[in-house]
């Protein structure tokens, strides 16, 4: 089994109802490849936070974490905020290899299928 888990890293919002599609991001991942490690976490107003998460996969052994932030485009969290997350997070994990993919909306295949959606519904 691989060391290395993703985690999807969302804002969170109050409404409970707003993390429905990270989780079927998730579930996705999880059925098209089963043996990958991915769970999600939160910057504020749900749970887990990343940090909880983190605790959970160092304490099960993982040895590289991804934190794929689950936004359009890289703002003022992602600039500021995550990167002293992770930072502190390395500090209290030092054995553990910690990486910062870009925010999922800059991802080509991403803006396609943004742009293909629009297209679908202009018929």
């Amino acid at each position: 089994m691989s060391k290395t888990a993703f985690v999807l890293f969302a804002h969170g919002a109050r409404d409970p109802e707003w993390a429905s599609p990270m989780r079927r991001v998730c579930a996705a991942v999880r059925a098209q490849a089963p043996d990958l490690r991915v769970e999600l976490a939160f910057l504020e107003f749900m749970a887990p936070t990343l940090r909880d998460r983190v605790e959970s996969l160092v304490g099960d052994g993982l040895e590289r974490i991804v934190v794929l932030p689950m936004f359009i485009a890289q703002g003022g969290h992602l600039r500021r905020d995550v990167p002293l997350l992770l930072e502190e997070l390395r500090q209290l994990h030092p054995q553990t290899r910690f990486e910062l993919a870009s925010a999922v909306g800059e991802a080509e295949a991403v803006v396609q299928a943004m742009a293909a959606h629009v297209l679908a519904l202009a018929g």
